[in-house]
């Protein structure tokens, strides 16, 4: 038996309202299924499990505020259990109906939510928020229209048949004017109209935001590193390689800087790590938190775990994925947890240079601008070659300038022999 328990999904996060139960006492789990939506201030997150499995209990209703660490549900035969053992029954075979195990009731807990929809059951594709404030507003989604990437449905696609389901305001007739026109009664100020759920959301993933930034530049003595490095190399090769393979395949220069800045921190290990209990503690494995910008507005920076000893493949085809999902209010439980670093780009708004705050206990975050054009001298000739500049914020407290130093010119070296990466 084992307690399947609320995720961290951050350092700031204490706690977490869960949404959604997508699984019911009696299924059987399997390591990395997504069992439940829980709603924090980085909006809507799918909660994956890593035991395999039966539901045995489901602890806590719906619409319930839960601490980090608090039991959610329990999941029988999960001692022992690895994700290498095979699952018990096929997927495509139906489970047995016979002996089903009905949850007990609980006395405070709310009135249950309706069954399901066809929709809902099949997993339709619709972000966790916007299946939330359907069900809310009594909208069935097999009415509404995805928008989203590949069809998915958002909360700004739930919004708009909310509102067009809305009465229209009545128009008054037209008064000829010629004709008197009786004098009219005052009207009462009209009160202010709610605020959308993704307004909603965005407003708490600012204060979020505003929190942990606060606290950075109260408690972190930052110092910061520039340096121009020269991209010419790194994207000849990358358009030859481009060149040979099919469109969805094709790598894009983020992909190689993300690389080149995973390896160049294995050199660097007083950047990759956390500082805890007045201490820094220096971690192995390179976990990468790669900021994502919001349409809504607000920022995400899911973790690209391991991402030294992943290929350009397999790395490109992680931030083309996340970047869809995290956009469509999709990411997974697993995705936030804990960065070593963090990697942060303008690079997409024009922007040449950017001075990054660390997300603490982080101590270092990497940043890149965009990709000039600029005179660069090589073998001493004069040529026009692509630039980018990268920076580093480092905690004086981790780290000094000579260690940012020589991590941002391991970064220059590795970009510069892309064959390496």
């Amino acid at each position: 038996m084992a307690e399947f328990r609320m995720p961290s999904l951050g350092a700031d996060m204490t706690s977490g309202i869960l949404t959604e139960w997508l699984v019911k006492v009696g299924d059987r789990v399997h390591r990395g299924d997504i069992v439940a939506v829980v709603e924090t201030d980085k909006g809507a997150i799918e909660i994956e499990i890593f035991v395999d499995g039966v539901v045995s209990d489901l602890v806590v209703p719906l619409d319930t505020e839960v601490p980090v660490g608090a039991v959610l549900a329990i999941i029988d035969g999960a001692a022992g259990a690895t994700a290498t053992q095979p699952p018990a029954p096929p997927a495509t075979v139906a489970p047995a109906p016979a002996r089903p195990k009905p949850v007990p009731p609980i006395a405070s807990a709310p009135a249950p939510a309706p069954p399901p929809t066809m929709a809902e059951t099949t997993r339709r594709k619709i972000s966790p928020a916007a299946r939330k404030h359907a069900r809310e507003r009594g909208i069935d989604v097999e009415r509404i229209v995805g928008t989203g990437h590949g069809g998915v449905v958002t909360l700004e696609d739930v919004e708009r048949v909310a509102g067009a389901a809305q009465p229209s305001p009545t128009i008054a007739p037209k008064i000829s004017p010629q004709a008197p026109q009786a004098p009219q009664a005052p009207q009462a100020p009209q009160a202010a109209a709610p605020r959308s759920a993704t307004a909603k959301v965005s407003e708490a993933m600012r204060r979020t935001i505003a929190t942990a930034m606060s606290r950075s530049k109260r408690e972190i003595p930052h110092y910061y590193l520039a340096h121009s490095i020269d991209l010419e190399p790194a994207l000849r090769w990358c358009e030859a390689q481009n060149a040979k393979r099919p469109l969805e395949r094709r790598l894009v220069y983020g992909a190689l800087l993300l690389k080149a800045a995973a390896l160049a921190l294995r050199d660097s290990p007083r950047l990759n790590g956390f500082w805890r209990d007045n201490d820094f503690v220096a971690t192995e494995r390179v976990d990468i938190g790669v900021v994502i910008a919001l349409r809504g507005g607000g920022l995400v920076a899911p973790v690209l775990a391991d991402a030294a000893n992943r290929d350009l493949d397999a790395l490109m085809a992680w931030l083309k994925d996340v970047t869809q999902r995290a956009r469509s209010a999709r990411l997974k439980s697993s995705e936030l947890a804990a960065a070593t670093i963090t990697v942060s780009s303008l690079g997409d708004v024009g922007i040449e240079t950017v001075y990054p705050v660390i997300h603490p206990p982080q101590v270092a975050i990497v940043g890149f601008g965009s990709v000039v054009t600029r005179p660069w001298v090589v073998d001493g000739g004069l040529f026009a070659h692509r630039i980018v500049h990268a920076t580093l914020a480092g905690d004086h407290r981790a780290s000094d300038g000579h260690t940012g130093a020589r991590f941002l010119a391991a970064l220059a070296k590795l970009l510069a022999d892309p064959e390496r990466l």
